[in-house]
Parts: structure tokens; sequence; C-alpha cells
């Protein structure tokens, strides 16, 4: 599925992910939570070496639009709305290449939750994070209780959305939750040198690595075992020796080399 408020275009080995909605400050409804999970597949099979996801306008993103979800009954607020953006940030936290989040503006509940998805996170002066969700009586549904606490910390979670406390850019920098700090505008400048540093390493060794450490974080543990080990395999003489029986219609005779 397309939408006009998600972009993707690729400069040579970096691909460029915008979210475009900038008159609602880049909040996410429906159908941009399902375009997202089809460009994450355009991403994934794509030549691209590394990934840069912003916002347009001045918010990073302010998480999901309340107008999309509000009406909506219990029942399709989990099974829908929470299941759909779960799948679609699974993805993008699954991306085969590393992915570089540049936090040009506000980065507020789901905005956070999508932030967290990514490898390095890049943030602007002016920029301020915060889980709000309590505040409104729901929960930070799309993970921010779950791959937020693992790749920032339980407590920094906890202080967040349980007292719902405000970081800066600068506070964030010091706490873990950023990488780098930059003045305003000047984030994409520093995200394209951080992507060319990426880009110069070998494709396929740092595929892997972001893959291992993944799964030493618990995401997608066993998804990423069964496909280094199933390409470990492929790679056999003995898949081989299988197919050609498999073909000839005749018993194999396994070498067991590799």
């Amino acid at each position: 599925m397309n939408d006009a408020r998600l972009s993707l275009s690729f400069d040579g080995p970096v691909a460029h992910l915008r979210l475009c909605r900038a008159e609602k400050l880049n909040a996410l409804d429906a159908d941009m939570i399902e375009a997202l999970l089809s460009i994450c597949r355009q991403i994934d099979r794509s030549n691209a070496r590394v990934a840069i996801l912003t916002g347009e306008g001045k918010a990073f993103c302010a998480g999901g639009d309340i107008a999309a979800w509000s009406d909506l009954s219990p029942q399709d607020f989990g099974s829908r709305w929470l299941r759909d953006g779960h799948q679609a940030f699974d993805a993008l936290a699954r991306l085969r290449q590393p992915l570089i989040a540049v936090l040009n503006g506000h980065c507020l509940g789901g905005g956070l939750e999508l932030a967290a998805c990514a490898d390095l996170r890049i943030a602007e002066a002016h920029v301020k994070l915060a889980l709000p969700e309590t505040g409104l009586g729901i929960i930070p549904g799309w993970s921010g209780t779950q791959r937020a606490s693992r790749r920032f910390g339980a407590q920094l979670i906890r202080r967040m959305a349980i007292l719902g406390e405000v970081f800066t850019a600068d506070q964030a920098l010091a706490l873990g939750l950023f990488d780098q700090v930059v003045p305003t505008g000047q984030g994409m400048d520093a995200a394209l040198v951080v992507a060319a540093r990426v880009s110069a390493r070998s494709p396929r060794a740092t595929e892997i690595t972001k893959q291992l450490i993944n799964a030493a974080e618990g995401e997608d543990r066993e998804r990423t075992l069964e496909m280094l080990a199933g390409a470990l395999v492929a790679g056999s003489d003995d898949l081989a020796e299988g197919l050609s029986a498999y073909r000839e219609k005749r018993q194999p005779r396994f070498g067991g080399k590799d």
C-alpha cells in the first residue's frame, strides 16, 4: 500500500524514509502504519546498506493520531491498532540494514517507540522526548514497555511512562537514549556522515552483526537463529547432494563436508 505521507527514496547506498505529515506533527494513522510495513519490505529487499528515518517539519513524530484510534472498540483497538502497529514497528526494528533515526523535532509516545526501533539515534538540540500515554488513560502500546525497556533500560522507561518525566536532548544523551546531539538543523548532515561510515564496512558482516545484537536483546531471536543456521547449511555439499538425489530419484550419499 502506498501513502503520500510516507516518502521512500534511495541515494546510493542510503535509503531515506521520511514521515510527511507535518501538519499533524507526523502522527501515524492506520493507513500510514500499513504503508510503513510495505516500505520496510522495500528497504529490506533493496541494495541499500543503511537507512535513515526522519520526520518532516517541526516534529519527528507525535505518536499515534488520537483521531485514528479514540473511537475504536476495545477489541479493534487491541487486535487492529496495536497489533498492526507492532507488525510495522517490528519490521522496522528488524531491517537487515542498520537504521539511523534523525530526531529533528519532539519525539512523543509512539514517536519514541518508533525511534526505539533504530540502531542509532541522532537528535537535534531542541528535541524533547516523553511517553505521555498514562496521562491519557492508555499504555505505551507499540512496544514502549518492551523494546524501549530493553534498549534504554526499564528504569528510564518507568520515569517517563509512570512518572511522566520529559527529557531534553542533552539529558537523553547523558542517559544513553540518544547517541549524538547536534545543533538544530544539522541532524541530517550528521546522519549522512554516520551513514557513510556504516556503508564503508562489510555489508554482510554488518547485517549479521546487527541481527546477533538484536537477538541478544531478545529481538526476533528465533528467526535470527534459524536464518543464520539455514544459510550455513544451504552452502554445504550435503544440500547439493540432497537436491541432486531428489531430482534423480535416488537415495542421497551424504559426505558431511562443508
